[in-house]
C-alpha cells in the first residue's frame, strides 16, 4: 500500500465513504486502457490559526468539471458536493497538510463510443512537496509537450502523464532532478507536473498560454506578483534564454515552489536566498496557510526589485 493509505484509509467513492483498501475499479475500463480520465492535485493545510484549509478548492473542481467536459466524461457533482466530500474525507482519515487527488473515470468499454456514466474518488494523503525542497538540477527533455491540435492540453487527463512520467524518468536517470520540456516549436514549455518562471533583472517571465496546462499555482503566483509590484510578463522563450536568467523555478500545487541550480550545464548566478524568486516561494507559503505574515510579504515594500 506504500505511503498512500492502509486498512482503515477512508476514502470518497461514488458518494460513499469507504475503506480504500476495499474500493475496486472494474479491469475493464476504458480509463485502465486507454488513460481516458481526468483528475486534480489539491492541496490542504494547517493553517497558522490551526484549523484545516484547502487552497483554491473551487477553483480545483471547477477545473476537474471542465476537464471532464472536454473529454465527454459524463459529470453530475457539484463543486460543493465535492467540497464537502473533501473536507470529510480529510476529517475522517486525520489529515490537515495532505495531498488531495479526485479522479473521474470510466466504465468497462473497450470501444471508442461515448460511455452514459462516469465514476469518481477522491483521496488524500500526506506528501512533502513533489520535488522537495532543495534546489533542482533540470535538464532539456528529449519529449516535448503533447500536441494542443492533438489534445485538450487544457484539461487534466490522466493520458496526458504518459508524457510526464517518460520525461521525468528520462532526467532523473540522467543524473538530474527533473525535466524541462519543450513544445512543438522547441520553445520553454513547462516541466513534467509543473509550470515554469524564470527571473531575469528583476522581473519574471513564464510561458505564454497555448502549449502548457495553465496550472492553479502558476495564476497564484502571477497574483502575488502583481499584488506586490513584480513585473512579469508571459511569452515564448527559448532555451538559450532561459540559460540567461538570473534565478528560475517550478510552481505547482503538489511540488508549491521550488527553486533550480543548474539547467543543463548553466548555473544559476543569483543566490536564490537574494532572487525575487526566493521571495515568492516565501509569499505563496504564507499566503496557503494563512500565515500572519503573508500581507507583510506580499508587500511592495517587503518584496525589493532592483532599480
Amino acid at each position: 500500500m506504500g505511503n498512500y493509505y492502509h486498512e482503515g484509509t477512508i476514502i470518497w467513492h461514488n458518494g460513499r465513504y469507504v475503506k480504500a483498501a476495499e474500493a475496486l475499479i472494474d479491469l475493464y475500463s476504458q480509463s485502465m486502457h486507454y488513460g481516458y480520465s481526468v483528475f486534480e492535485g489539491i492541496r490542504s493545510y494547517r493553517t497558522e490559526a490551526g484549523y484545516t484549509r484547502i487552497f483554491k478548492a473551487r477553483e480545483h473542481y471547477e477545473r476537474l468539471y471542465s476537464s471532464a467536459k472536454a473529454l465527454n466524461l459524463p459529470y453530475h457533482w457539484s463543486v460543493d458536493e465535492l467540497i464537502e466530500a473533501t473536507y470529510e474525507v480529510l476529517a475522517v482519515n486525520d489529515l490537515q497538510d495532505a495531498y488531495i487527488r479526485p479522479i473521474v473515470y470510466a466504465p468497462a468499454n473497450m470501444t471508442f463510443a461515448l460511455n452514459e456514466e462516469s465514476f469518481i474518488a477522491i483521496k488524500a494523503w500526506g506528501m512533502a512537496p513533489f520535488l522537495g525542497e532543495k534546489l533542482l538540477r533540470v535538464m532539456t527533455s528529449s519529449f516535448q509537450r503533447p500536441n494542443p491540435k492533438g489534445f485538450h492540453i487544457l484539461a487534466k487527463a490522466s493520458g496526458h502523464y504518459v508524457n510526464s512520467i517518460l520525461a521525468s524518468q528520462e532526467a532523473k536517470a540522467a543524473g538530474f532532478d527533473e525535466a524541462l520540456l519543450t513544445d512543438g516549436n522547441g520553445m520553454v514549455a513547462e516541466g513534467p507536473g509543473a509550470n515554469v518562471f524564470f527571473e531575469k533583472n528583476g522581473r519574471l517571465f513564464t510561458p505564454a498560454p497555448g502549449n502548457i496546462l495553465t496550472g492553479i499555482t502558476r495564476a497564484t503566483v502571477l497574483e502575488i506578483c502583481a499584488k506586490a509590484g513584480i513585473p512579469t510578463e508571459e511569452k515564448v522563450a527559448t532555451i538559450e534564454e532561459l540559460k540567461t536568467a538570473d534565478a528560475a523555478f517550478f510552481c505547482g500545487t503538489a511540488a508549491e515552489v521550488v527553486g533550480w541550480s543548474h539547467f543543463d550545464d548553466y548555473a544559476f548566478p543569483l543566490p536564490w536566498s537574494e532572487s525575487i524568486s526566493h521571495q515568492i516561494q516565501k509569499a505563496y507559503k504564507a499566503l496557503v496557510t494563512e500565515s500572519k505574515l503573508t500581507e507583510k510579504i506580499m508587500n511592495k515594500s517587503y518584496i525589493s526589485t532592483p532599480a
